[in-house]
């Protein structure tokens, strides 16, 4: 049940939101082998001076905040973000400097909707 947090200095049409809460859907369910019910997207636009990244170079700036039940593998965690990544970099023209990806692992009980409580990961 991930809750994958978008903050950007890019300004996007609603159908650039849509594709890209998709492709990200898309990505997400492919590296992390699950299903795209519960994945919830959201998508913030802000000006340039509201976020900051010292490596960043001239141009617009991502980052992606992924809220993850904890256990799922590190290389299925790196799969997804270099997807998203270079998604967003081909797409948008965002510089590799000027993007992040953070996990912060939760219990599956901490992650619920009102037909359902996240479970623990299990490794196939």
């Amino acid at each position: 049940m991930p809750l994958l947090q978008f903050d950007t200095t890019l300004s996007l049409s609603t159908t650039e939101k849509t594709e890209l809460a998709d492709q990200v859907t898309e990505f997400y369910t492919a590296e992390m082998e699950t299903t795209a019910g519960h994945v919830a997207i959201t998508i913030r636009e802000h000006e340039m001076a509201a976020l900051h990244l010292g490596r960043a170079n001239a141009g617009p700036i991502l980052f992606l905040d992924a809220e993850v039940r904890e256990g799922q593998p590190f290389e299925r965690k790196r799969a997804f973000a270099l997807a998203v990544m270079e998604y967003v970099e081909n797409r948008f023209e965002i510089p590799d400097e000027n993007m992040k990806v953070v996990f912060t692992e939760h219990p599956g009980e901490a992650m619920m909707g009102m037909d359902r409580v996240g479970g623990r990961w299990e490794d196939e």
